[in-house]
């Protein structure tokens, strides 16, 4: 594996590793016991937005697997799911899709008003099904998550860490494999519509096979990303870049690096999700509104340079996979003084 890089692309993408990124937290991980192969502030609560949809995915599964619901039950769309802001698949009121549809939607299209129907069709209530995405967050030890809602439209108390994220990838993984092809959807029909998946990594990136992005202004650009190779399969986490394509190839590089290393790393046992120690300085939320590149937050069309920074010697670091360039990112913001109107995708 190692030798398919060239030599500039690998000392690029280790530098990129070793410069200690300023967008937002990241972690890698392996799949298989959760050892930690790369690890930046690993335990800073960060918005989620759209990540949200991973645990009312399996929230959702957890009551497939109950009897709760089938893939054939048909849910339907209530005043409050047609109210979500974009992303959204638009569905009037009284209108209805099946579970296996929503499921779709929620995860390629990264449907707002479906969260909520799906949310609705498992708990009765948005609320009550949020209480039940609480209560298996604690169950699965992630204990720095907070859930408002279903879908992660702006609520300044929705929190989550990079470490927690991976704890409910690896366990959506592990608990529920019937229903790995979801997360690696590129596209989905609903009647003559065809959506798509707003993760650049299932077509930029050799291995790449789930899971989700997300994106609110005060988050930045975030993702969940997993890939395999080998019979290896590492999980990414991203979180608050300033654009999607930044995003994608912090993803890519992560990924790279974690490939490319895996064997020697063994050797010296790293730490797991488990065993790492909290760190004692965790951060609360960032806002990243003033650095995100776009239009949703009014900061669309133009790289902020005054509030874009670069490390003293940061360069451009090149995924050779993802076939873009990606740049050291802007600083963290202060704390977060409201939350964004912006959509949840």
């Amino acid at each position: 594996m190692l030798a398919r890089l060239t030599t500039f692309a690998l000392a690029a993408a280790l530098t990129a590793l070793s410069t200690r990124a300023a967008a937002g937290p990241a972690l890698l991980i392996d799949a298989a016991d959760g050892r930690i192969l790369y690890s930046e502030d690993a335990d800073n609560q960060w918005h989620p937005a759209s990540l949200t949809k991973i645990m009312t995915a399996y929230v959702t599964f957890e009551a497939l697997k109950e009897g709760k619901l089938t893939l054939a039950s048909k849910i339907g769309c209530s005043e409050l799911a047609s109210s979500q802001s974009p992303s959204k698949v638009g569905l009037p009121v009284g209108a209805e899709m099946t579970v296996e549809t929503a499921l779709q939607a929620l995860i390629v299209k990264s449907a707002n008003d479906v969260a909520v129907m799906l949310a609705e069709a498992v708990s009765g209530s948005q609320e009550a099904f949020v209480e039940r995405m609480n209560a298996t967050a604690a169950r699965l030890g992630m204990t720095r998550t907070k859930f408002v809602n279903a879908n992660g439209l702006p609520a300044p108390e929705q929190v989550t860490t990079a470490r927690d994220l991976a704890r409910l990838a690896r366990a959506v993984l592990r608990d529920f494999p019937e229903h790995a092809p979801l997360w690696s959807m590129l596209e989905m029909r609903i009647g003559k519509r065809q959506l798509h998946t707003h993760n650049g990594l299932l077509t930029n990136y050799a291995g790449a096979d789930g899971m989700k992005t997300g994106f609110i202004c005060d988050s930045g650009f975030n993702v969940v990303a997993s890939a395999t190779r080998d019979g290896h399969k590492l999980i990414a986490v991203v979180l608050g870049e300033a654009t999607g394509s930044e995003r994608t190839v912090r993803a890519a590089n992560l990924l790279e690096h974690g490939f490319n290393t895996w064997a020697w790393k063994q050797l010296f046992q790293p730490a797991t999700l488990d065993t790492l120690p909290i760190a004692d300085d965790a951060k609360g939320p960032m806002t990243m509104r003033q650095a995100v590149i776009s239009y949703e937050c009014g900061t669309g069309g133009r790289r902020a340079v005054a509030k874009v920074h670069r490390k003293k010697g940061a360069g451009q670091v090149v995924s050779e996979k993802a076939g873009k360039a990606y740049k050291a990112p802007p600083k963290k913001a202060k704390s977060a003084q409201k939350t964004s109107a912006a959509t949840a995708h």
